[in-house]
């Protein structure tokens, strides 16, 4: 597994040799096609001009300087030799384990980027790396700590997953919001025991074991479909407009969702076709 950062895990006397390896694709935030921005006119690709409206003039690379903007139109220069200044270089490159925490108490929200952490290639060196998952495994505890990646500080959590150690980087707790607003307008609603019992066996009905094969993009699907229907000279049909669904009683809508998830079959994957992909784009050969 290719690694993007070779260090240490630490605490107290132990260090254990580790390899930090994306465990996601590094556009997995994106969509997997990019687009360029045309001049409908001529087709060309336009090109962002750095731009001083008040010389009126375009700016070359090495005349930029970024601002910190304190009030408006006024700003602190911040060079980056300031920045570099505070950067913190690691000359240990160790992962500095701080604590042991249930791992139930994390909430996910803090998790930002989640990353493999690969043991030693030497058999001597992925004992202590075995001997730490094993550890973790059954007394269900993950571990709090911090690294410099890049010059940059960051909190992280390391977890078991599976046979292997994950490292999730967190989100500082200045940078989540709270829920409180939220849990306050919920601690207003009241609930009735029928309700309630209707909505457990709408939830007793779907429950299923987790696939992470399903975690499909359907929109991905249909931009690939469509834009090789484009290439084929077919000419994309619009979709028709969804009706508003109309505000029904509660009670109405748990019972006919128990009555319609008895009444539908077990679902199964939808089958692929020969290349791989579903066809769910409508197109038509264009006159």
């Amino acid at each position: 597994m290719r690694t993007i950062w070779n260090g240490s895990i630490s605490f107290g006397l132990v260090n254990i040799p580790v390899g930090l390896a994306l465990a996601t694709k590094p556009a997995a935030k994106q969509s997997d096609v990019a687009f360029r921005t045309l001049h409908r006119e001529c087709m060309t690709p336009i090109k962002q001009k750095r731009w001083c409206p008040v010389h009126e003039r375009e700016v070359e690379r090495d005349e930029l300087v970024k601002g910190w903007e304190v009030t408006k139109g006024e700003f602190v220069v911040v060079e980056d030799a300031d920045l570099e200044a505070i950067m913190q270089i690691d000359e240990s490159r160790a992962i500095e384990i701080t604590r042991f925490v249930d791992t139930e108490q994390v909430d996910p929200v803090f998790f930002d980027r989640t990353y493999y952490l690969a043991p030693a290639n030497e058999a001597a060196a992925r004992r202590p790396y075995v001997l730490l998952l094993r550890a973790m495994q059954e007394t269900g505890k993950a571990a709090l700590g911090r690294f410099v990646l890049r010059g940059s500080e960051h909190l992280c959590l390391i977890r078991p997953k599976g046979d292997a150690l994950a490292l999730e980087t967190m989100f500082l707790a200045e940078d989540v919001n709270s829920q409180a607003e939220i849990e306050e307008a919920v601690g207003d609603g009241e609930v009735k025991k029928p309700e309630l019992e209707l909505a457990r066996q709408v939830i007793d009905s779907l429950v299923g074991e987790f696939d992470p094969t399903e975690l499909t993009s359907e929109y991905r699907q249909n931009l690939r479909e469509m834009l090789k229907a484009k290439l084929e000279g077919q000419e994309i049909a619009r979709p028709e407009p969804v009706p508003e669904t109309p505000v029904i009683d509660l009670m109405e809508a748990l019972k006919k969702s128990v009555e319609e998830v008895k009444e539908k079959p077990a679902r199964k994957p939808r089958a692929a076709s020969k290349d791989g992909s579903r066809k769910r784009v409508a197109a038509r050969k264009s006159a």
